[in-house]
């Protein structure tokens, strides 16, 4: 369990090559942290490992196939094989080319899955080992782009507006059980998925999303945005009309 201190024993990434996962990793890490690497084999996946047991964590890697629904639960097992899990953190997902994607039907699909459906899998059986262990976190890496669905991108915004919903509504079904969800909701972060992309305000790192997600768990947080303002902004933004905003520039 979390300690006193706020340190959690154990550690699961899902997508645990994602900028974000390994920030959030980099934080919590230290002599005997158990981490569960969960992610396709690969050499970056190989070099995350190493990177985290080189700062003492003791580090298991897990293979994770998204769009392999049938995987999922032996996914998890294996995660789960080293004893109770303090916090998972769900972190995969595709961007897609936003004009592609609603021309492409094979790409939507994609998007969806890896997005929205897989998620959910994986929260679900996440939800039954928290249910079982009375505590533990699931960390849901959402969107603000879900928030309120914009044209530039909303095959995509559609996905994270789904996956957002699922992870607070089970958030509510887990507390009264000991165990809670923190939905992180990012505005442009700066990491490989976004790499090539024009640079928006309010633009976040990777380490800037760990940090609010450590302080947010230390804190019993349940939903965040990253950084903090956004909050103001995305609440104006949900009240605008429609006519007025499709024409705004985002």
């Amino acid at each position: 369990m979390i300690n006193a201190l706020g340190e959690p024993q154990s550690l699961l990434l899902l997508g645990g090559t994602s900028d974000i996962a390994l920030a959030i990793a980099r934080r919590y890490a230290r002599p005997g942290l158990r981490v569960a690497l969960a992610a396709r084999p690969s050499e970056r996946r190989s070099a995350a490992a190493t990177e985290l047991a080189d700062l003492g964590c003791e580090v298991t890697e897990v293979d994770l196939e998204a769009r392999d629904h049938a995987s999922h639960a032996t996914t998890v097992e294996q995660a789960f094989a080293g004893g109770d899990i303090d916090i998972a953190v769900i972190a995969f997902g595709l961007l897609g080319d936003p004009e592609q994607a609603w021309h492409d039907p094979d790409l939507a699909l994609e998007l969806a899955e890896v997005n929205y459906t897989a998620p959910v899998h994986l929260g679900v059986l996440l939800g039954q080992r928290m249910l079982a262990q009375a505590h533990g976190w699931i960390v849901a890496l959402s969107s603000v782009a879900g928030e309120r669905v914009r044209r530039s991108n909303f095959v995509y915004g559609s996905t994270k507006a789904g996956l957002d919903g699922f992870f607070l509504g089970l958030g509510e079904a887990l507390r009264e059980y000991g165990a809670r969800v923190l939905v992180v909701r990012p505005g442009f972060v700066k990491s490989k998925m976004t790499s090539g992309l024009e640079e928006v305000p309010l633009a976040v790192t990777p380490d800037q999303v760990a940090e609010a997600v450590t302080d947010a768990i230390k804190s019993k947080r349940e939903l965040i945005w990253v950084p903090g303002p956004l909050r103001v902004v995305m609440s104006g933004l949900r009240h605008v009309p429609r006519p007025l905003f499709r024409k705004l520039p985002i």
